[in-house]
């Protein structure tokens, strides 16, 4: 169905943008971090805490394997952009003339970034700390780190909630879909399903290895 009219005058209409490795990746990865975050001040389930956790360091490692192979709109080449063009994204946005970027634009690149390097920061203090290395430095550095990227996360849900009112689309829909509006020439050719299910079964089992004791390098 079309929609609006882009830069060049032609209308847009909804194409496949996001494929399904990186909405895989991004729902699971949503999961993992509620998950641990609200296990995480309980002894009783601390078995599930470093499931969800170490299981949202493998996802995060496989996104960073799927961001240079991946997909057009899923590789880092496509979204990480200079300081200059952040600002300047920045400063369209308060202008009320946001750039209609088909995948990630500047700022949300970097967030997706940033969070995904805090997420592997806990999980390495939190093996730390399991492990009883550097004493309550460790301990206190994961709560700290936790903290800085629950700080990220709110700040990544609200920027979409205001990045869906200027563009007119709804973002944490696309996600779910993999669709946003763009050009046709401008759609992913293959969704890769496949590869989206091989990733969510690893995932699990990863996820039931953990919490079933089977990987006490991990876990004591």
């Amino acid at each position: 169905m079309h929609d609006s009219v882009g830069a060049t005058g032609r209308l847009r209409e909804k194409i496949l943008v996001w494929d399904m490795p990186v909405r895989i990746f991004h729902w699971l990865l949503v999961i993992c971090f509620a998950g641990a975050w609200l296990t995480s001040e309980s002894e009783r389930l601390q078995m599930i805490h470093y499931a969800f956790g170490y299981t949202a360091c493998l996802l995060v490692l496989l996104r960073l394997v799927w961001g240079v192979i991946g997909t057009r709109y899923a590789r880092f080449s496509q979204f990480l952009k200079s300081p200059q063009a952040v600002l300047v994204h920045f400063m369209a946005m308060l202008r009320r003339h946001p750039h209609h970027d088909v995948g990630h634009n500047p700022a949300g690149g970097l967030v997706m970034v940033a969070l995904m390097l805090l997420i592997l920061l806990i999980g390495l203090t939190g093996y730390l700390s399991v492990k009883d290395f550097l004493g309550n430095f460790s301990s206190e550095a994961h709560e700290i780190v936790s903290n800085l990227a629950m700080a990220v996360v709110i700040l990544h849900i609200l920027a979409a909630i205001v990045m869906s009112l200027l563009e007119r689309q709804n973002l944490v829909k696309s996600m779910v879909t993999g669709k946003k509006y763009g050009m046709p020439e401008q759609a992913i050719r293959y969704p890769q399903y496949w590869l989206g299910v091989l990733i969510l079964l690893g995932s699990l089992y990863f996820f039931f290895l953990i919490l079933s004791g089977s990987l006490p390098a991990l876990t004591q």
